[in-house]
């Protein structure tokens, strides 16, 4: 079975698209990022948290604004709070080496 992983920032710009592509090659996962704010690349949206199967966000505040605005939709999906501020650039090497550090442990084991 694959994991539907869904990686949630503000402006999906910089840390969950570096999170979905630092974890695209995981076996047994799927990637989709977005964002929860009003001008995010690729908005946070029905469809996509129906496709995942784990949400996880940056920061309490993408939390506070899924559950706010998706209620009837997240229903009793598991959300996960990495606690990574908005201080790095796509693919910046600490926030690679943060989100190495952070994430695995939600995410199946490795063979």
């Amino acid at each position: 079975m694959t994991l539907h992983v869904l990686f949630v920032c503000t402006q999906n710009r910089l840390r969950s698209p570096t999170a979905e592509q630092v974890f695209a090659d995981w076996p047994g996962v799927e990637t989709a990022s977005a964002g929860v704010g009003n001008d995010a690349d690729v908005p946070v949206g029905n469809e996509l948290l129906a496709w995942a199967d784990l949400v996880i966000v940056m920061e309490q505040a993408h939390r506070k604004k899924l559950s706010a605005r998706f209620r009837s939709v997240l229903g009793d999906k598991r959300i996960v709070c990495l606690g990574i501020p908005d201080y790095y650039g796509f693919m910046a090497p600490e926030l690679v080496e943060l989100l190495k550090a952070r994430v695995p442990q939600f995410l199946p084991d490795q063979l």
